[in-house]
């Protein structure tokens, strides 16, 4: 099964320039170890004391101190950090910086698709945040209440989630693509206080229409006594759409004004609330990939620094870099943008639109304008990318990239190989990561000092014990498959799903005694390099052996006629279970140029029969238009097996493009 992960050889190695500048190479200083080897050992076998070297590194003060590191009385389930200690994190990413050279730095540098910027220094982030804030406390918000956040990635997006951290309630950002259903379940479901949303936005030049779906969301959330409206576009009329509204609406331009006047009047409006670190910080809703979406609850010093630790030790983030991430609020990826950026004295390059629009080459055009340093991009979007040439990354002076970064789903090497060596020229390393929303983080992660294999991973993330295990939950030999697991805790790890902490514990911790697993299959090579193969529960067993469907879409992929691919298993008589395929082609779908789509079936399948055998090859091969994926890219196998199978599909609301559900509905399914 994983002869081409074993056969991976190097491809970029750190130069000494690299290692000396690395923030893992002053981290190490303080800590007095000198390997990456010694240095990974030191973080797991003494959690606390790394732990502490990590608050030191990052600066991070509490008030008053914590009484306790680590407390797991409550079971390693609960493990709770700096217990007893008072942090607001947003005094972390913004107060300590006011009065030194930082504050005038841009804290955010953002474009819209249609081409407006904006930047935004620390000193006027905070001044921002202080005014918002300052609007929701004279509004009667406060402690503990759940504030929605529906935003594309704005500058207001930024004031936003920090103003609901600065007054002690709780942010719950949602994707801004969302529908109504989507986005009142979610509100509901946390009981909701609030709603940030805006008038619209633009999307490959056409104007989505939130203000409608933000409107029918409040009335359909009888806890939501305030819609706050940001002015991104200026819509005609937007005002008479509240003429008989049964809710108050407060817009942007009244939140920052009595925000403003009342802390001009009293500094208190603006200042921080006092909370401890273990107070509910924020609730994050996974994407629903495996069934009903999970809100995934993290306090103040969680998340925040766990994004910060992975983003200074990982993409090598430190004071000025610039870090730009294509992604969303309602993805983990962007609060990790946020919190990490600022609590590391960075700038946040945000881009809200379409990657690719009006021109192909926007991505590239943005990041060279702005000169980027760090660039997080997905596996599907550079998929998309490279079938439009070779020719367009060195229209643009890119010199100021230093990495590229990825995460959300596992690498096909064509498009890994594509973005290194072509846009990368083989000199810049791409910074793999792996985790979840529930690990505010990775547990696997490239970083600066080792060196780096395609689509793998270098090692463990600092601090997370991770291990691969078998069925009886012992650690497997190297080139062998298990089931990704961390056997403790760390600072970052979810505090439970909201109000549902026995689906919580039977997800995560109810196989193994004390032993998180993730749900992810995974391998370590000879090297000691790690692959993710996919979900464990999307792993099909084919004539008796374990088949990873990354490893088949890998093959197909492959193949210059086939854009994206997506593979599951269905039931067979003879084989136990069958794969079917699903291809988007390069061109029209069913065909490619003049190929008719059952010679290029045959094709696929005879090269699949020829790199894994011939009992692997899949017996159908489709071509579809699309395939169902969220809005952060993920394959959505479960969707096409359900719809494949005319079963029923479950939560879709994270699909960004729900209608090729039917299309899959309506195949021939006799195999």
């Amino acid at each position: 099964m994983n002869d081409n992960l074993e056969n991976q050889q190097i491809a970029w190695t750190p130069t000494t320039q690299v290692i000396e500048k690395a923030q893992l190479t002053k981290f190490m200083r303080q800590v007095g170890v000198k390997t990456w080897d010694e240095l990974y050992q030191f973080s797991i076998n003494d959690v606390e004391k790394y732990s502490k070297e990590v608050l030191k590194f990052l600066d991070i003060k509490f008030d008053p101190p914590y009484e306790k590191l680590l407390d797991s009385s409550e079971g390693v389930e609960w493990s709770k950090w700096c217990v007893g200690g008072g942090l607001n994190i947003s005094e972390m990413c913004l107060d300590r910086w006011i009065g030194t050279e930082i504050e005038n730095q841009p804290a955010i540098i953002w474009e819209g698709e249609e081409g407006v910027e904006q930047t935004v220094t620390y000193k006027d982030l905070a001044n921002y945040v202080n005014w918002y804030s300052a609007g929701l406390r004279t509004y009667g918000f406060g402690k503990g209440d759940a504030i929605g956040i529906y935003l594309p990635m704005i500058p207001q997006t930024v004031f936003a989630l920090l103003a609901i951290a600065r007054i002690g309630a709780i942010a719950v950002p949602v994707f801004s693509g969302y529908g109504v259903e989507a986005v009142t379940s979610r509100m509901n479901a946390v009981g909701a206080k609030g709603l940030f949303a805006s008038r619209g936005f633009y999307r490959r030049g056409k104007n989505v229409d939130s203000l409608s779906i933000a409107t029918e969301v409040v009335e359909n959330c009888p806890t939501i006594e305030k819609l706050f409206l940001m002015d991104l576009l200026a819509l005609p009329n937007t005002n008479q759409k509240f003429e008989d509204a049964e809710f108050p609406v407060c817009y942007e331009a009244s939140l920052m004004t009595i925000g403003s006047g009342n802390f001009r009047n009293d500094v208190s409006f603006g200042k921080a609330e006092p909370t401890l670190a273990n107070d509910p910080l924020i609730i994050l809703y996974t994407s629903g990939t495996t069934g009903k979406p999970k809100g995934i609850a993290h306090v103040h010093c969680g998340f925040p620094i766990k994004a910060a630790q992975d983003m200074a030790f990982g993409t090598d983030v430190g004071k000025g870099t610039r870090i730009s991430w294509v992604t969303d609020l309602g993805w983990m990826m962007g609060p990790w943008l946020i919190y990490g950026a600022l609590i590391n004295g960075a700038t946040m390059v945000l881009y809200d639109g379409s990657p690719d629009y009006p021109n192909a080459d926007r991505m590239w055009e943005f990041a060279a304008k702005h000169k980027v340093e760090i660039l997080g991009i997905s596996p599907t979007l550079v998929r998309g990318l490279a079938t439009k040439g070779n020719d367009l990354p060195k229209k643009h002076d890119l010199s100021s990239l230093r990495a590229f970064a990825s995460t959300g789903e596992p690498w096909n090497p064509e498009p890994w190989r594509w973005l290194f060596e072509v846009v990368g020229d083989s000199k810049l390393p791409i910074i793999n990561y792996s985790g979840g929303t529930e690990i505010s983080g990775g547990i696997l992660m490239n970083n600066p000092l080792v060196s780096i294999k395609p689509c793998g991973f270098s090692a463990p993330c600092l601090g997370i014990d991770a291990d691969i295990l078998d069925e009886k939950g012992e650690s497997v030999e190297n080139g062998k498959v298990g089931e990704l697991a961390i056997k403790k805790t760390w600072i970052g790890m979810a505090q439970g799903f909201w109000n549902e902490p026995e689906r919580y514990l039977e997800t995560y911790w109810r196989r193994f005694k004390d032993i998180w697993v993730h749900g992810d299959f995974a391998m370590k090579d000879a090297d000691g390099h790690w692959f993710i193969l996919g979900r464990s529960d999307d792993t099909l067993k084919v004539a008796g052996k374990r088949v990873g469907p990354a490893e088949v879409e890998s093959i197909l992929v492959g193949h210059e006629l086939v854009a994206e691919a997506a593979v599951i298993g269905v039931p067979d008589e003879i084989k136990g279970t069958a794969m079917i395929a699903f291809c988007v082609l390069r061109n029209a779908v069913g065909n490619a140029g003049s190929l008719p789509a059952s010679e290029l079936s045959a094709i696929l399948k005879q090269l699949i029969a020829k790199e894994m055998g011939k009992p692997l090859q899949p017996n159908k091969i489709y071509f579809v238009s699309a395939l169902p994926k969220t809005r952060n890219g993920k394959v959505m196998r479960r969707v096409i097996r359900s719809a494949y199978l005319g079963e029923d599909a479950g939560d879709l609301s994270a699909l960004e493009t729900p209608n090729i559900v039917e299309e899959i509905l309506k195949l021939n399914r006799v195999i």
